[in-house]
């Protein structure tokens, strides 16, 4: 097992030209020596970096994984912008090269099982850097770091930690949401069970718009439903052992009145089958897309609070809310330009090899929060 990455090249390998590519492949073109975009063909990706007025900056290239592979060379940094599913074969690519690794998805099992030999081989696998997985990450270390230095990790506790992350329409909509890529993924993740920690206990919930509440950010009402499994997250995140989680759960934010909206899908869900919800998906797709006249919305609200037995306690917030421009999308500039400064920090050296999740560490969330600021990604902390 090698205990220090293998020097990068300056070569950075860019997949995919999607919707989430934003002015962070700028950032990756002012420090990266040479960068590479991969589309589906030469033309496209030459169109992708004419419209992000990066012409002459990148050099355009048509995707295939063997052209790819071809190109690789040790140390070269490969940022896949593709579908989750595409990620293994890419990481197999860059271990076989000696290649370090980079995304804004959730580590899955066929990425996960390849960490030994890409520590190994010296390779560096950043994944869950973007917004979300990505930035809430970030904002949930530091509060957490915060916390422990107030109340003391040996000191009896107990906590509420919620993460709620949603991309919506600037402008609401009578459908309260607006697709900006296939709907098939939000539906998918509405049929997946979701499992959280509510009144000290663990609880699964097999259809999570069932679990959906009303959340209260600066006056404004939004509505809030846990995605995913949120228990694996409290060992990710360090939380000390003395403290008792109460309440902790990672989730998604829409715009108040999303439930009512959306009463005719959930009923599908419900009822349909793959055939029927994959029609479904197309339908919505076609029916409420986000056009160029449209402007999009993230928030990102990550809170604790922990109280201790003798009294003592600490509470703190993280918000981000950002609306999209003609230019770019809010979404675009916050995974690109969060997975950009992972990339930043793969070329000058300072992460380990093997699976490094966003920053990982306390120390490392608020030195990429400062820069992050510094980049002029806006965001508040509230403490009190």
């Amino acid at each position: 097992m090698k205990s220090e990455a293998t020097a990068a090249s300056g070569t950075v390998h860019w997949i995919g030209a999607g919707l989430s590519t934003g002015s962070g492949l700028a950032a990756v073109c002012d420090v990266a020596d040479r960068v590479h975009l991969w589309h589906r063909t030469e033309e496209r990706a030459a169109r992708s970096l004419e419209a992000l007025g990066l012409t002459g900056r990148a050099d355009p290239r048509a995707h295939t994984l063997p052209a790819l592979t071809a190109a690789l060379a040790p140390g070269d940094v490969v940022v896949s912008m593709l579908p989750a599913p595409e990620h293994a074969p890419l990481l197999a690519a860059c271990v076989g090269s000696g290649a370090h690794f980079a995304c804004s998805s959730y580590v899955s099992d066929a990425v996960l099982e390849q960490v030994p030999a890409a520590t190994a081989a010296g390779a560096v696998v950043l994944t869950e850097c973007g917004l979300d997985p990505g930035i809430d990450h970030l904002f949930a270390h530091s509060l957490i770091a915060r916390a422990r230095r107030e109340i003391g990790d040996d000191a009896a506790a107990s906590y509420r930690l919620t993460s709620y992350c949603g991309g919506i329409p600037a402008v609401p909509n009578d459908f309260r949401y607006r697709f900006s890529w296939a709907p098939a993924g939000v539906l998918g993740a509405l049929r997946s069970p979701a499992r959280y920690i509510e009144d000290g206990a663990r609880t699964t919930v097999a259809r999570p718009w069932e679990a959906t509440r009303p959340h209260v950010v600066d006056g404004e009402t939004f509505e809030v439903y846990p995605n995913r499994d949120s228990v694996p997250f409290l060992r990710q995140y360090g939380l000390p052992d003395a403290w008792t989680p109460e309440t902790f759960v990672r989730g998604t934010l829409r715009l108040d009145g999303w439930l009512r909206a959306w009463d005719a899908v959930f009923a599908e869900l419900k009822a349909g089958d793959d055939e029927r919800i994959g029609a479904l998906a197309r339908h919505l797709a076609a029916a409420h897309p986000t056009t160029d006249a449209d402007r999009d919305r993230v928030v990102l609200v990550v809170s604790l609070e922990v109280r201790g037995e003798a009294g003592a306690g600490w509470s703190g917030r993280y918000l981000l809310d950002l609306e999209g421009t003609a230019d770019e999308s809010a979404m675009a500039r916050c995974v690109s330009r969060t997975l950009a400064l992972g990339v930043r920090h793969i070329l000058d050296g300072s992460l380990p090899p093997g699976l490094c999740r966003a920053a990982g560490t306390a120390p490392r969330s608020e030195q990429w929060l400062d820069e992050l600021a510094r980049d002029g990604m806006e965001f508040g902390l509230r403490t009190g």
